[in-house]
């Protein structure tokens, strides 16, 4: 009996979901064993048409990481989805669209202008920026188109699970590899991890005050922080409350507050909005200029509130005036 036939793919992120893997340790030898990855293009000397040659579904399972912002990324999502029996959106990139969604905040122009005019190391009288064609010396040369919009790999594909995290944490990513190889998943659209706050599972949960009043709110950098105190009740802006669980809370045994990366749990529709309803509920004033002083506190809500999921909220984006043809997908 053959092995399973496993891809993957890196589309908008850091790179951080690859090193998950091998963050497995001695594991990945099991998963080596156990498997055959047939794609794998940043480990493993494997090319596009390699995938295009095989027939559709002839992936058993199919993972793709960052979200999706070029038309190049669109193309590969699209082909991972075509080779892939089942495609898992593996991070939080390609879960809610990730760090690189909080660029949804500018168009394409903006974000031109600044890296390639604005940034004070770049030196462009010209004021030249990437094009999609360029014809020189009688050759066309081509470039990706690059979209005003991040998405998440939902939004251009269909997925049929989630794995979350930035980046997932190996104990998720080996429970979803034995689900997969004993052929137990879940319902398909379900996401890898417990359906619980990571309130639930905090080792600090004991020193939580049972009615959480917040007087304001403090960057990590501008306290000493109290190693076994709540991170909330210290006045950090903790986002375990409205976060799935499932990393065993790396980083509040690390000292410090939870930035949401694996999202919300299930029946929340805009992760965000619940993570500020969350913080702001604490609020112990009900005087309304009282309240925006506190959250004028909180120096970057889109970032804090939003660092994550901003593709895949109500809003999705900054409103734009126009959308050239190259960005429509």
């Amino acid at each position: 009996m053959s092995k399973p036939k496993v891809g993957f793919y890196w589309c908008a992120s850091c790179g951080g979901c690859e090193e998950a893997i091998v963050d497995l340790a001695e594991d990945v030898l099991k998963v080596v064993d156990a498997v055959d990855i047939v794609f794998w293009p940043v480990a493993l000397d494997f090319k596009r048409e390699d995938v295009e040659q095989m027939p559709d579904g002839g992936f058993t399972v199919g993972f793709v990481n960052g979200a999706v912002r070029t038309s190049e990324q669109l193309e590969m999502a699209e082909l991972m989805r075509r080779k892939s029996q089942t495609l898992i959106a593996f991070g939080s990139c390609s879960h809610m669209g990730g760090i690189p969604g909080l660029a949804n905040l500018h168009d394409r122009s903006e974000i031109f202008s600044q890296v390639y005019q604005m940034a004070p190391s770049v030196h462009n009288p010209d004021a030249t920026v990437p094009q999609t064609e360029h014809e020189i010396n009688g050759n066309l040369l081509t470039l990706p188109a690059f979209w005003d919009t991040v998405k998440s790999l939902d939004q251009v594909v269909p997925v049929d699970y989630y794995l979350p995290g930035c980046p997932p944490p190996v104990p998720l990513i080996q429970g979803a590899l034995s689900a997969i190889l004993e052929g137990n998943l879940p319902p398909r659209g379900s996401v890898l991890a417990p359906d619980t706050a990571l309130c639930m599972t905090c080792p600090r949960k004991e020193s939580k005050p049972e009615l959480l009043l917040l007087d304001e709110f403090k960057r990590p950098s501008e306290i000493i922080i109290d190693v076994e105190k709540c991170l909330l009740a210290q006045g950090l802006l903790c986002l375990g409350p409205s976060t799935r669980g499932g990393c065993e809370a790396a980083c509040i045994s690390g000292n410090m507050p939870c930035t949401g990366c694996l999202g919300p749990t299930s029946g929340v529709r805009d992760f965000g909005v619940k993570a500020l309803s969350a913080i702001a509920s604490g609020i112990n004033s009900n005087d309304p200029q009282e309240i925006t002083r506190r959250m004028s506190q909180v120096v970057d809500p889109a970032g804090t509130f939003f660092k994550y999921s901003l593709p895949s909220s109500l809003v999705h984006r900054r409103p734009i005036k126009t959308v050239s043809e190259e960005t429509k997908v």
